[in-house]
């Protein structure tokens, strides 16, 4: 029987391709990304896999993505699913505070992401 990572492994790999989506870092996003990749961004916009590697290779896309320490996880051996708060900073100054959800798989070995979700979060009304 194989063994579910803990809840501490899929949030350091979270932080792994978050950080690599900031930094452009190409290599790891595309690693961590499986071919059948799709993001739902908060606006309802869906990105393929492709479109979105595309994106980032532009980039920036993001110049900040701050995680909350609200991070929950829920996992089988073959795959995972990640829920938490973020705020996402893009190069216009926008500022978008959601909840992301991100499902995982084990696909050859390896742990990639295979879908994405954010919903915006309204600010608190004064």
């Amino acid at each position: 029987m194989v063994g579910i990572p803990s809840s501490a492994f899929f949030i350091a790999l979270e932080r792994r391709r978050t950080q690599a989506l900031v930094a452009g870092d190409l290599a790891v996003v595309e690693s961590l990304h499986a071919p059948s990749y799709e993001l739902i961004t908060p606006a309802g916009a869906v990105f393929s896999r492709e479109r979105y590697l595309a994106a980032i290779a532009e980039g920036p896309f993001y110049t900040a993505w701050e995680m909350g320490e609200d991070m929950r996880v829920q996992a089988t051996a073959e795959m995972a699913l990640l829920r938490y708060q973020a705020r996402l900073h893009f190069p216009s100054g926008k500022v978008v505070h959601c909840w992301h959800t991100d499902s995982y798989a084990l696909q050859g070995g390896q742990w990639q992401a295979v879908w994405s979700q954010a919903t915006a979060i309204s600010a608190p009304r004064s």
